[in-house]
């Protein structure tokens, strides 16, 4: 099938299958990319808004027995730069995020050998006895598989545990590349492409909503990508429980992977746009402006993206590949203003928060009346 032939499909709303999208990533030019992108996102999302999330991203430990090649955040047992965020550090941290406007945390951590489930378990009980109303988003598959094998209990089993104890969602960690062919190459501690993707089936059947990532531009081929693509876009058909994709290129500096350079911003709004055009059962894609900055974030609204992402109130992952940028929530706002769009705080499901806000009021003074 020609290449023009395969845009003809995406305009009439056929879905594409892998030979299809190949053909389309490595053959369209990228403001054709761009344009049918934009076209799938205004369908899905018709409204003018582009929403962000007020949120912290806290690690709640960096001693990990992985070893990733990608990853410069970790540090192994005994290290003298290992550390487990104690609980008042915990408490100030959701505090003045709560404080800046945050309805949620992103909380995640290394897989630490000497940290049972009941530690997780512990920890979120005491953040929602604390911070009740605020939205824990937490915990990746690689990190709840790694529990389940340590403990001898199914993922099912962990998942459970963790939601009583007040674990709101999960979100897309670890996912990497999802084919093990790469896995191995990069990461090849950390759990497989089909117990990730378990990790995540499970969740949905629970009631969870997850979100799903790719981390690319280290060893991986573009058709390694596009399998991942079609490897979440079947799961999103059996369960619905992903509410947004979140693609973001891989960092070499501090890395075991150093001869790498990083993805240019050209290669970044392709793979976004392939991933709005094959991934057609998501509703949400979103920008990675603490990869790729604010302007190619900004640029990444024209090619399928209508969402800005968290405002990051603290971020140490990619900062310790020596990448930094930062952004308060005026300035997300006027970037997205700039764009010609109007911005719009959500919370993890993608619900604004002033409606929200405005809901709860409705039902309080109901309760008073």
């Amino acid at each position: 099938m020609e290449v023009t032939e395969i845009i003809e499909q995406v305009e009439r709303e056929k879905r594409l299958n892998f030979d299809e999208i190949m053909k389309l990533y490595n053959e369209a030019d990228l403001f054709t990319l761009g344009r049918l992108a934009s076209a799938i996102r205004f369908r899905k999302r018709p409204e003018p808004y582009v929403s962000y999330v007020v949120d912290r991203n806290i690690n709640y430990t960096n001693i990990c027995v992985c070893g990733c090649k990608f990853c410069a955040f970790h540090r192994p047992p005994g290290h003298p730069e290992g550390y487990v965020i104690s609980r008042d550090e915990l408490r100030r941290k959701i505090q003045e995020t709560v404080e800046l406007g945050g309805t949620q945390i992103l909380l995640q951590g290394g897989h630490h050998p000497d940290l049972d489930i009941s530690f997780y378990e512990d920890m979120l009980r005491f953040i929602k006895t604390e911070f009740p109303s605020i939205h824990v988003h937490a915990f990746s598959p690689p990190e709840i598989a790694f529990w389940a094998k340590r403990e001898g209990l199914t993922v099912r089993e962990v998942i459970g545990r963790l939601i009583k104890a007040g674990l709101d969602s999960i979100p897309g960690g670890g996912a990497e590349i999802l084919v093990d062919e790469v896995r191995k190459a990069v990461s090849p501690n950390k759990c497989s492409a089909s117990e990730w993707l378990e990790v995540m089936e499970e969740a949905h059947r629970l009631g969870l909503k997850t979100t799903a990532t790719m981390m690319f531009g280290h060893v991986e081929k573009r058709e390694h990508r596009v399998q991942h693509l079609l490897a979440i876009r079947e799961l999103q058909d059996r369960t619905g429980g992903f509410t947004a994709f979140i693609p973001w290129t891989f960092q070499p500096r501090n890395t075991k992977i150093p001869k790498k350079m990083p993805e240019m911003s050209v290669e970044y709004l392709r793979l976004l746009a392939i991933s709005r055009i094959a991934l057609d059962n998501f509703d949400n894609v979103q920008a990675s402006w603490v990869t790729m900055g604010p302007y190619v974030a900004q640029t990444a609204l024209f090619f399928g993206a209508n969402d800005f992402g968290s405002t990051m109130i603290e971020e140490n992952v990619v900062a310790a590949t020596g990448v930094s940028f930062r952004m308060s929530i005026s300035e997300i706002k006027r970037l997205i203003e700039r764009a010609g769009f109007i911005p719009r705080q959500r919370t993890m499901a993608y619900e604004w928060v002033d409606e929200v806000h405005k809901s709860k009021m409705g039902m309080d003074n109901e309760r008073m009346g």
